[in-house]
């Protein structure tokens, strides 16, 4: 029997081509699915070998020394609009003074300030967060900050202004926007994982119209939508356009000190990827 080895997935749409196959492909995975910032802190803890974190996270444990890892060609990321990750606002964008960010994610709370800061010059005076369960319309901030499944179902309409982030940093930048990749801790069989999780996305994407079948049915939305979703509004490349968008965001964050300065991308040894070696 191969070793075991627990792996962290996020629980959301978005990472269903990633993980769904992910136990098919390798019996010798425990696989334990929860929201990006929890497997965050579960990789930092070491309660997971391997995890699909926030990016913005990487760069956190790297400053801490943690000898992390990143699963080359494999990310979420957005080429344009994204539908999963809005900034929601009851005032004009330059106005905002307070900001609730969704509990749930690390890289869009990042995100979303980086994003004021460049486009309006605005630094929120007051941040707080906005329980993974609570409604945005229970938070009486200036703006809201949702990610993920609730972000899709939000209705847009009881706020003044709605922007689709990933949109926003594309128009910004002309870049992707990378939101999660695998994160390995040290120790762990790398080409195992690597050939895992490749595979795993190519084996996910091949079944996008059956996860958009399946993801309609429990989330109320229609199944072209979805399918859309998973095709359209995400990349899942991590290739030089995505490694040059998650270079120019970390240096931005670190400007507004909202990540650490310095820190390089370091990909676990790949000979099949030597282009996104850092």
């Amino acid at each position: 029997m191969r070793d075991r080895i627990r792996v962290g997935a996020v629980s959301y749409l978005n990472a269903r081509p990633l993980c769904d196959q992910l136990v098919a492909l390798d019996s010798g995975v425990d696989l334990h699915l929860d929201y990006p910032s929890v497997l965050a802190t579960m990789l930092q803890r070491g309660e997971i070998d391997a995890g699909l974190i926030p990016s913005v996270e990487y760069l956190r444990g790297c400053a801490l020394g943690l000898d992390y890892r990143v699963v080359p060609g494999v990310a979420i990321a957005t080429r344009g609009p994204v539908r999963s990750v809005k900034l929601l606002s009851r005032v004009p964008f330059e106005e905002i003074r307070t900001l609730a960010l969704d509990q749930g994610s690390r890289t869009s709370q990042v995100l979303a300030q980086v994003w004021l800061a460049e486009r309006f010059q605005v630094r929120p005076g007051r941040l707080e967060l906005l329980g993974i369960g609570a409604s945005p319309l229970e938070s009486r901030a200036d703006a809201v900050l949702l990610i993920g499944d609730r972000a899709m179902t939000v209705r847009d309409e009881s706020f003044l202004n709605v922007v689709d982030l990933g949109q926003a940093w594309n128009e910004l930048t002309g870049l992707p926007f990378v939101f999660a990749f695998w994160v390995l801790r040290p120790g762990v069989d790398s080409a195992r994982l690597i050939d895992l999780f490749q595979h795993s996305r190519d084996e996910g994407l091949s079944r996008a119209r059956q996860l958009a079948d399946q993801a309609a049915q429990t989330m109320g939305f229609d199944a072209e939508y979805c399918h859309e979703y998973l095709t359209q509004n995400l990349s899942y490349d991590l290739d030089a356009s995505e490694i040059a968008g998650f270079r120019l965001f970390a240096e931005k964050a670190a400007a507004l000190g909202l990540a650490p300065e310095g820190v390089r991308l370091v990909f676990a040894e790949d000979q099949l990827h030597p282009a996104t070696r850092d």
